[in-house]
């Protein structure tokens, strides 16, 4: 008997997990996969490590948001590099690039050298960034705010060239959503020297120093609702695992497949989770070139061949626009654009490997374009490549079960915050819920998430 059973070992069940262990309670995390980690995970091709989901974090120095939570989570010892402050990252649109500087001030009076007639508008972004509160602006929509405080469209366009980070649509993302997700990065900004799995590797020897179990092949097929409350996780190998409270980490619709009945989970509530949209997802180009063909930039490029940086994430059907991330001390370099699932949908009813050759072309079509992207700013890549490995939002799918392989979880909509923002706390007493798809997405906001997951845990022991 445990007192929490954490399904799934992404960032949100794994640090949950290191929470609550720390805390003295009996914690198990269930993986279905044979490798931990969801998409903090890396893989291994021919020597090299890839990372899948996490490619740089924001707001990591003293006094800022993600340094105490990681200081709980024992993440700080990690080898973190702090990225350009004169540049931490480049928005080049239509072949014009602009700079982010490091700091609010900084970033602000730097952008008004380019757009001095909007001086005073970047200094009131600058104050929303810092000090919009945990839960405010999530009824207000980020594009029209955005068009109300800014006159000129370019500027428009920069401030939200770095949203690879979230999908931008200006029918549904709330202000809430872009600036806790956009604040940060302008603290600060930092990448690992070495593969995400660093991360994972830390918080699972940390769990099982406390006393807890990270057991991996565990796919949950089923919770057991007994007297209106969760009394077991079930797995694919048959095995049972009983607890006085459970947390899942997995996407809420798959989350409430595995409560076969429930005296407390409505239909109407299942139906409505069910139609709520999903982020779009993304293709990843990992690129090895040859040794010192890269040239060294602690920074990451955003790449745009055109303006009008919302409507392109709207419906992406090829690749418009690309970030590339890379570290200054390899030859390796992750091209990620956005993408519709529909794109690959024809493809749903396969796996991993199996997918055809029609798939392939269509695979190879996108890296292509994604490469001659890139070469806008680093001239004669192509000529460089030694290995690529690619990515779709099928492959997200089958390696996280994350539904239609969206990058962040369900669609928030400025219009609907109750049903696209959701409490960690569900009503079966006992069941809890973390990760992406809760409040906020991205490395900080699943962090955060996690917190407040195991602040309802102890308040209700």
């Amino acid at each position: 008997m445990y007192d929490v059973v954490i399904i799934g070992s992404g960032l949100g069940g794994l640090a949950c997990g290191h929470t609550l262990a720390r805390k003295g309670l009996k914690v198990v995390v269930l993986e279905r996969q044979g490798q931990p980690g969801g998409s903090l995970q890396s893989y291994l091709r021919k020597g090299r490590h890839f990372d899948t989901g996490m490619h740089y974090v924001g707001g990591l120095d003293e006094g800022q948001a993600l340094h105490n939570l990681f200081a709980d989570l024992n993440l700080l010892s990690l080898p973190w590099k702090r990225l350009d402050p004169e540049g931490f990252d480049k928005v080049t649109i239509e072949g014009s690039t602009f700079l982010y500087k490091e700091g609010f001030e900084r970033f602000a009076e730097n952008l008004s050298h380019d757009f001095p007639h909007e001086r005073e508008a970047l200094h009131t972004y600058v104050r929303a960034l810092r000090e919009m509160g945990e839960r405010d602006g999530v009824n207000i929509s980020a594009w029209t705010w955005l068009n109300e405080l800014f006159h000129d469209p370019l500027l428009i366009d920069v401030l939200s060239g770095t949203c690879l980070k979230m999908e931008l649509r200006r029918d549904t993302l709330p202000l809430f959503s872009f600036v806790h997700n956009q604040g940060p990065f302008i603290e600060s900004s930092w990448r690992l020297d070495g593969p995400g799995s660093l991360m994972v590797d830390r918080l699972i020897g940390d769990i099982r120093s406390y006393g807890g179990e990270v057991l991996c092949g565990e796919e949950v097929e089923e919770l057991v609702e007994r007297d209106e409350l969760i009394a077991a996780a079930r797995t694919s190998l048959g095995n049972v695992y009983e607890g006085r409270f459970f947390i899942s980490d997995a996407h809420p619709v798959t989350t409430l497949s595995w409560i076969k009945e429930s005296r407390k989970i409505k239909g109407v509530f299942r139906r409505r989770m069910a139609s709520v949209p999903n982020s779009f997802g993304m293709f990843t180009v990992s690129v090895v070139t040859k040794k010192g063909a890269l040239p060294a930039f602690n920074h990451n490029k955003y790449i745009y061949a055109r303006g009008d940086v919302w409507g392109q994430h709207e419906c992406p059907q090829r690749p418009v626009g690309a970030v590339l991330v890379t570290n200054p001390a390899s030859d390796q370099i992750d091209i990620l654009t956005p993408t519709l699932f529909g794109t690959w949908s024809r493809w749903s009813d396969t796996s991993v490997g199996r997918r055809g050759e029609d798939y392939k072309a269509l695979k190879g079509v996108f890296a292509e374009e994604c490469i001659a992207l890139a070469e806008t700013q680093l001239p004669g890549l192509s000529s460089q490549i030694e290995e690529i490995y690619t990515s779709s939002p099928l492959t997200w799918r089958d390696y996280n079960k994350t539904p239609e392989g969206s990058a962040y979880g369900m669609r928030k909509d400025w219009q609907n915050p109750l049903m696209t923002i959701l409490s960690p706390k569900m009503s079966v007493g006992n069941l809890f819920l973390t990760g992406q798809n809760v409040v906020l997405h991205g490395l900080m906001g699943v962090t955060r998430t996690a917190q407040f997951t195991c602040e309802q845990v102890i308040n209700s022991l």
